[in-house]
Order: structure tokens, then C-alpha cells, then sequence
């Protein structure tokens, strides 16, 4: 069981690490990334699976090295949760720093205009992404030392 909880955290911070580290370079170089979206997508899906693993091997009396491993085990899909939230948040707070009411608003601009507005949102919000799955690679790292 020890091993499978191992290849499961293993996955999942490379998987965020991966995305972090793609996601950082697009949003320094500020360029859009669907490949860095494919990746932050797929360590969401490793994170879930890695909860649901942890709930399987909890039930199979599973005894990690630490008690911690829970903690670290679950922690993941909240941070890929709050993250979420917060790259929801992104476009408004970029509507609201150049003054724009809505989503509407931008289409009163001129071509190059929208696309700036575009581009910050898609920007901001890979940011964000990013950053949490930085943090999500950092507790996978951590579940696998407690594993």
C-alpha cells in the first residue's frame, strides 16, 4: 500500500511542478499557454485522485509513516480550490483596475484595447494557476516524505 501511495504523490508533484514551473515562464513571458493548461487540468485530476487513494488506503488500514500524510494527502484539492476561486476573481479585478464595469464594457474598446484587456485576464489568471500548483507540488512532496 505504502508503494501506491508513493507512485500516487510522486504523479502528482511532478505533474504540479510541471505546470508551475510552464505556467511561471508563460506569465513572465506573457504569452498564453494551452499546454500549461493541459498540465494544471491534469495535476487537478492527479490531486483528486491522490484524495481518493488516500480515502481507499484510510479504509484498508493503511498506516503511514507519519499522520501527517493525511493532511498532506487531502490538503492538494483545497489549494487547487481556492486557487480556482481566486482565478474566477481575476478578470474582474482586471476589469476594475482599468475601469471597465463588465465583460460588456470591453467591447466598446478598440481592437487593440480587448486584446490588452484579454491578455492581462488570461495572464492573471495563469498566475494564479500557477502559484497553486506550485503549492500543490510542495504538499505532494511533503506527502511523499510522510508516506
Amino acid at each position: 500500500m505504502r508503494d501506491a501511495a508513493q507512485v500516487a504523490t510522486v504523479a502528482v508533484a511532478v505533474a504540479a511542478a510541471l505546470a508551475a514551473a510552464v505556467g511561471g515562464w508563460r506569465w513572465w513571458t506573457v504569452e498564453p499557454s494551452r499546454a500549461f493548461w493541459v498540465l494544471c487540468r491534469t495535476a487537478q485530476v492527479l490531486c483528486a485522485g491522490l484524495a481518493v487513494l488516500a480515502g481507499i488506503l484510510f479504509l484498508a488500514g493503511f498506516e503511514p509513516a507519519d499522520g501527517l500524510f493525511w493532511l498532506y494527502a487531502l490538503l492538494p484539492v483545497a489549494v487547487s480550490f481556492v486557487a480556482e476561486q481566486l482565478r474566477i476573481l481575476s478578470a474582474q479585478t482586471v476589469l476594475d483596475a482599468r475601469g471597465l464595469r463588465d465583460a460588456q464594457a470591453v467591447g466598446d474598446l478598440d481592437d487593440a484595447g480587448q486584446r490588452s484587456v484579454v491578455l492581462a485576464i488570461v495572464r492573471r489568471e495563469m498566475g494564479v494557476m500557477a502559484l497553486g500548483c506550485a503549492v500543490i507540488a510542495f504538499l505532494a512532496a511533503r506527502a511523499l516524505g510522510t508516506a
